[in-house]
Protein backbone atom coordinates (compact mmCIF):
# COMPACT_ATOMS: atom_id res chain seq x y z
CA UNK A 1 0.00 0.00 0.00
CA UNK A 2 1.36 3.38 -1.27
CA UNK A 3 0.67 4.77 2.18
CA UNK A 4 2.22 8.22 3.57
CA UNK A 5 2.77 9.01 6.98
CA UNK A 6 2.96 12.40 7.84
CA UNK A 7 4.62 14.44 10.94
CA UNK A 8 2.83 17.56 11.51
CA UNK A 9 5.14 20.22 13.32
CA UNK A 10 7.26 17.53 15.47
CA UNK A 11 9.37 19.06 17.91
CA UNK A 12 12.29 16.38 18.61
CA UNK A 13 14.85 14.29 16.56
CA UNK A 14 14.35 11.42 18.82
CA UNK A 15 10.64 11.37 18.16
CA UNK A 16 11.09 11.50 14.35
CA UNK A 17 13.78 8.71 14.19
CA UNK A 18 11.83 6.81 16.60
CA UNK A 19 8.67 7.29 14.08
CA UNK A 20 10.92 5.95 10.90
CA UNK A 21 11.68 2.69 12.59
CA UNK A 22 8.42 2.24 13.58
CA UNK A 23 6.92 2.81 10.14
CA UNK A 24 10.09 0.52 8.85
CA UNK A 25 8.42 -2.35 10.89
CA UNK A 26 4.71 -1.84 9.51
CA UNK A 27 6.12 -1.46 5.80
CA UNK A 28 5.60 2.01 5.49
CA UNK A 29 8.18 3.88 3.19
CA UNK A 30 7.15 7.63 2.59
CA UNK A 31 7.20 10.02 5.67
CA UNK A 32 6.58 13.68 5.49
CA UNK A 33 7.40 16.36 8.01
CA UNK A 34 5.19 19.70 7.90
CA UNK A 35 6.98 22.70 9.26
CA UNK A 36 9.13 20.05 11.58
CA UNK A 37 10.67 22.66 14.30
CA UNK A 38 14.20 20.50 14.31
CA UNK A 39 16.34 19.03 12.42
CA UNK A 40 15.30 15.40 11.25
CA UNK A 41 18.89 14.21 10.33
CA UNK A 42 19.98 15.02 13.98
CA UNK A 43 22.27 12.39 15.41
CA UNK A 44 19.68 11.23 17.51
CA UNK A 45 17.12 11.38 15.07
CA UNK A 46 19.26 8.82 13.04
CA UNK A 47 20.13 6.87 15.95
CA UNK A 48 16.30 6.35 17.43
CA UNK A 49 16.00 5.60 13.18
CA UNK A 50 18.00 2.63 13.83
CA UNK A 51 17.79 0.27 10.82
CA UNK A 52 15.27 3.29 8.93
CA UNK A 53 17.76 5.65 8.97
CA UNK A 54 17.56 5.23 4.96
CA UNK A 55 13.62 6.27 5.38
CA UNK A 56 14.80 9.20 7.14
CA UNK A 57 16.81 10.47 4.62
CA UNK A 58 14.11 10.48 2.23
CA UNK A 59 11.62 11.95 4.60
CA UNK A 60 10.34 15.55 2.35
CA UNK A 61 9.47 18.41 3.78
CA UNK A 62 6.88 20.62 3.19
CA UNK A 63 5.93 23.90 5.05
CA UNK A 64 2.25 22.96 5.28
CA UNK A 65 -0.46 20.48 5.84
CA UNK A 66 -1.83 21.07 2.42
CA UNK A 67 0.80 20.88 0.55
CA UNK A 68 1.50 17.50 2.33
CA UNK A 69 -1.80 16.14 1.04
CA UNK A 70 -2.17 17.38 -2.37
CA UNK A 71 -1.19 14.03 -3.84
CA UNK A 72 -3.33 11.87 -1.71
CA UNK A 73 -6.67 11.23 -2.00
CA UNK A 74 -7.36 10.04 1.37
CA UNK A 75 -6.44 11.72 4.82
CA UNK A 76 -6.85 10.04 7.97
CA UNK A 77 -5.98 12.32 11.17
CA UNK A 78 -5.35 11.00 14.29
CA UNK A 79 -6.78 12.73 17.52
CA UNK A 80 -7.31 11.20 21.13
CA UNK A 81 -10.11 13.64 22.15
CA UNK A 82 -13.67 14.86 20.35
CA UNK A 83 -13.89 17.86 18.83
CA UNK A 84 -16.63 20.33 18.32
CA UNK A 85 -18.03 20.31 14.60
CA UNK A 86 -16.04 17.24 13.92
CA UNK A 87 -16.94 14.05 13.51
CA UNK A 88 -15.73 11.93 16.60
CA UNK A 89 -12.76 9.64 15.92
CA UNK A 90 -13.45 5.90 14.95
CA UNK A 91 -11.09 2.84 15.70
CA UNK A 92 -8.58 2.79 13.49
CA UNK A 93 -9.68 -1.13 12.57
CA UNK A 94 -13.48 0.35 11.48
CA UNK A 95 -11.33 2.70 8.61
CA UNK A 96 -9.28 0.14 7.48
CA UNK A 97 -11.15 -0.88 4.44
CA UNK A 98 -11.78 2.76 3.62
CA UNK A 99 -7.81 3.31 3.89
CA UNK A 100 -7.13 -0.10 2.04
CA UNK A 101 -9.77 0.70 -1.12
CA UNK A 102 -7.70 3.92 -1.35
CA UNK A 103 -5.30 4.71 -4.19
CA UNK A 104 -2.50 7.00 -2.18
CA UNK A 105 -4.22 7.63 1.79
CA UNK A 106 -2.23 9.60 4.11
CA UNK A 107 -2.01 8.97 8.07
CA UNK A 108 -1.58 12.80 10.00
CA UNK A 109 -0.09 12.87 13.41
CA UNK A 110 0.13 16.30 15.16
CA UNK A 111 2.99 17.74 17.44
CA UNK A 112 3.76 15.69 20.28
CA UNK A 113 2.17 18.29 23.07
CA UNK A 114 -0.97 19.25 21.10
CA UNK A 115 -1.97 17.13 18.67
CA UNK A 116 -3.10 17.79 15.71
CA UNK A 117 -5.53 21.27 15.65
CA UNK A 118 -8.97 21.69 14.23
CA UNK A 119 -7.88 23.29 11.07
CA UNK A 120 -5.47 20.49 10.52
CA UNK A 121 -8.50 17.41 11.35
CA UNK A 122 -10.82 19.71 8.72
CA UNK A 123 -8.24 18.57 5.91
CA UNK A 124 -8.82 15.09 7.02
CA UNK A 125 -11.80 12.64 5.42
CA UNK A 126 -11.65 10.60 8.61
CA UNK A 127 -10.22 10.44 12.56
CA UNK A 128 -9.11 7.59 13.88
CA UNK A 129 -8.04 7.25 18.15
CA UNK A 130 -6.43 4.39 19.49
CA UNK A 131 -8.20 3.16 22.21
CA UNK A 132 -5.95 2.55 26.00
CA UNK A 133 -6.94 3.07 28.99
CA UNK A 134 -7.49 6.24 31.54
CA UNK A 135 -4.59 7.48 30.27
CA UNK A 136 -4.79 8.43 26.34
CA UNK A 137 -1.54 10.15 25.83
CA UNK A 138 0.63 8.00 23.21
CA UNK A 139 4.67 8.92 22.95
CA UNK A 140 4.16 9.81 18.59
CA UNK A 141 5.92 6.60 17.94
CA UNK A 142 3.82 4.31 20.04
CA UNK A 143 1.06 6.26 17.92
CA UNK A 144 2.88 5.70 14.50
CA UNK A 145 3.01 2.20 15.44
CA UNK A 146 -0.21 0.94 16.02
CA UNK A 147 -2.06 2.81 13.72
CA UNK A 148 0.34 1.81 10.96
CA UNK A 149 0.02 -1.57 12.19
CA UNK A 150 -3.84 -1.62 11.92
CA UNK A 151 -3.75 -0.13 8.33
CA UNK A 152 -0.70 -2.04 7.14
CA UNK A 153 -0.66 -5.29 9.26
CA UNK A 154 -4.11 -6.30 9.81
CA UNK A 155 -5.79 -9.75 8.97
CA UNK A 156 -8.51 -8.17 7.05
CA UNK A 157 -8.19 -8.73 3.02
CA UNK A 158 -7.40 -5.99 0.94
CA UNK A 159 -11.05 -4.98 -1.26
CA UNK A 160 -10.58 -4.90 -4.70
CA UNK A 161 -9.76 -0.95 -5.77
CA UNK A 162 -12.28 -0.34 -8.59
CA UNK A 163 -12.26 3.91 -9.07
CA UNK A 164 -9.64 6.25 -7.93
CA UNK A 165 -11.16 9.44 -6.22
CA UNK A 166 -9.70 13.01 -6.12
CA UNK A 167 -6.55 13.92 -4.66
CA UNK A 168 -6.73 16.41 -1.73
CA UNK A 169 -5.98 19.42 -3.46
CA UNK A 170 -8.44 18.62 -6.24
CA UNK A 171 -10.65 18.22 -3.35
CA UNK A 172 -9.33 21.76 -1.16
CA UNK A 173 -9.43 23.66 -4.32
CA UNK A 174 -13.17 22.49 -4.83
CA UNK A 175 -13.95 23.66 -1.20
CA UNK A 176 -12.14 26.97 -1.63
CA UNK A 177 -14.29 27.42 -5.16
CA UNK A 178 -17.59 26.36 -2.98
CA UNK A 179 -16.62 28.96 -0.35
CA UNK A 180 -16.38 31.50 -2.90
CA UNK A 181 -19.82 30.29 -4.15
CA UNK A 182 -21.50 30.50 -0.86
CA UNK A 183 -20.33 34.02 0.11
CA UNK A 184 -21.93 35.54 -4.03
CA UNK A 185 -24.97 34.08 -3.25
CA UNK A 186 -25.56 35.14 0.61
CA UNK A 187 -25.86 31.12 1.74
CA UNK A 188 -23.62 32.10 4.67
CA UNK A 189 -21.29 35.19 5.86
CA UNK A 190 -17.72 35.71 7.27
CA UNK A 191 -18.79 34.73 10.74
CA UNK A 192 -20.69 31.24 9.93
CA UNK A 193 -18.53 30.56 6.53
CA UNK A 194 -15.86 28.00 8.66
CA UNK A 195 -18.46 26.18 10.85
CA UNK A 196 -21.10 25.76 7.75
CA UNK A 197 -18.24 24.60 5.00
CA UNK A 198 -17.44 22.22 7.63
CA UNK A 199 -20.37 20.87 7.26
CA UNK A 200 -20.22 20.35 3.62
CA UNK A 201 -17.06 19.01 4.02
CA UNK A 202 -18.33 16.20 5.91
CA UNK A 203 -21.00 15.84 3.62
CA UNK A 204 -18.89 15.74 0.37
CA UNK A 205 -15.98 13.98 1.56
CA UNK A 206 -17.83 10.76 2.50
CA UNK A 207 -18.89 10.81 -1.78
CA UNK A 208 -15.14 9.93 -2.45
CA UNK A 209 -15.38 11.64 -5.40
CA UNK A 210 -13.13 10.92 -8.82
CA UNK A 211 -11.34 14.03 -10.03
CA UNK A 212 -14.09 14.12 -12.87
CA UNK A 213 -16.69 14.42 -10.13
CA UNK A 214 -14.82 16.81 -8.36
CA UNK A 215 -14.78 18.60 -11.85
CA UNK A 216 -18.38 18.31 -12.36
CA UNK A 217 -19.29 19.94 -9.32
CA UNK A 218 -17.03 22.73 -9.74
CA UNK A 219 -18.86 23.30 -13.00
CA UNK A 220 -22.39 23.50 -11.47
CA UNK A 221 -20.33 26.24 -8.74
CA UNK A 222 -18.58 28.23 -12.31
CA UNK A 223 -22.83 28.37 -13.21
CA UNK A 224 -24.06 29.38 -10.56
CA UNK A 225 -21.06 32.54 -10.03
CA UNK A 226 -21.74 33.47 -14.44
CA UNK A 227 -25.75 33.64 -13.32
CA UNK A 228 -25.27 35.82 -10.40
CA UNK A 229 -22.96 37.98 -12.28
CA UNK A 230 -24.86 38.13 -15.53
CA UNK A 231 -28.01 38.98 -13.38
CA UNK A 232 -26.72 42.25 -12.20
CA UNK A 233 -25.28 42.72 -14.75
CA UNK A 234 -28.65 43.04 -16.86
CA UNK A 235 -30.71 44.28 -13.86
CA UNK A 236 -32.68 41.59 -13.56
CA UNK A 237 -33.22 37.27 -12.22
CA UNK A 238 -35.12 36.82 -15.88
CA UNK A 239 -34.00 34.38 -18.25
CA UNK A 240 -32.32 35.65 -21.09
CA UNK A 241 -34.71 35.46 -23.88
CA UNK A 242 -34.55 32.94 -26.80
CA UNK A 243 -32.48 34.20 -29.97
CA UNK A 244 -32.35 31.53 -32.84
CA UNK A 245 -29.94 33.71 -35.12
CA UNK A 246 -27.56 34.46 -31.75
CA UNK A 247 -25.48 32.21 -30.12
CA UNK A 248 -26.36 30.37 -27.44
CA UNK A 249 -25.74 31.75 -23.63
CA UNK A 250 -25.33 29.40 -21.68
CA UNK A 251 -22.22 30.19 -19.33
CA UNK A 252 -19.13 28.76 -18.49
CA UNK A 253 -20.92 25.45 -17.84
CA UNK A 254 -22.19 25.02 -21.04
CA UNK A 255 -18.85 23.78 -22.95
CA UNK A 256 -17.33 21.05 -23.81
CA UNK A 257 -14.94 20.59 -20.79
CA UNK A 258 -18.32 20.36 -18.73
CA UNK A 259 -20.05 17.54 -21.15
CA UNK A 260 -16.38 15.82 -20.92
CA UNK A 261 -16.60 15.41 -17.24
CA UNK A 262 -19.88 14.29 -17.20
CA UNK A 263 -19.29 11.86 -19.69
CA UNK A 264 -16.40 10.60 -17.45
CA UNK A 265 -18.69 10.63 -14.55
CA UNK A 266 -21.41 8.51 -16.19
CA UNK A 267 -18.25 5.64 -17.61
CA UNK A 268 -17.25 5.66 -13.85
CA UNK A 269 -20.36 4.85 -12.76
CA UNK A 270 -20.79 1.73 -15.02
CA UNK A 271 -20.05 -1.99 -13.92
CA UNK A 272 -16.58 -3.31 -14.49
CA UNK A 273 -17.16 -4.60 -18.14
CA UNK A 274 -19.62 -2.68 -19.25
CA UNK A 275 -17.35 0.62 -20.47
Amino acid sequence: MNLAVVLVSPKTPGNIGSAARAMLNMGAQDLRLVAPRCDHLDSQAVAMAVHAADLLRGARIYPTLREALADRDLSVGTSARIRADLPAPQHPAQARPLVRAAAAPALVFGPEETGLINSDLEQCQVTVRVPTGDYASLNLAQAVLLVCYEFLQGVEEQPERTRKTATREEMESMYGHLHEAMQLIGYTDAVRARHTLRLWRALLDRALMSSAESRLFRGLLRQVQWKVEDAATRGTTAPRRADPSAPQVGGPAADDLAQADLEQVEADQQPTGQQ
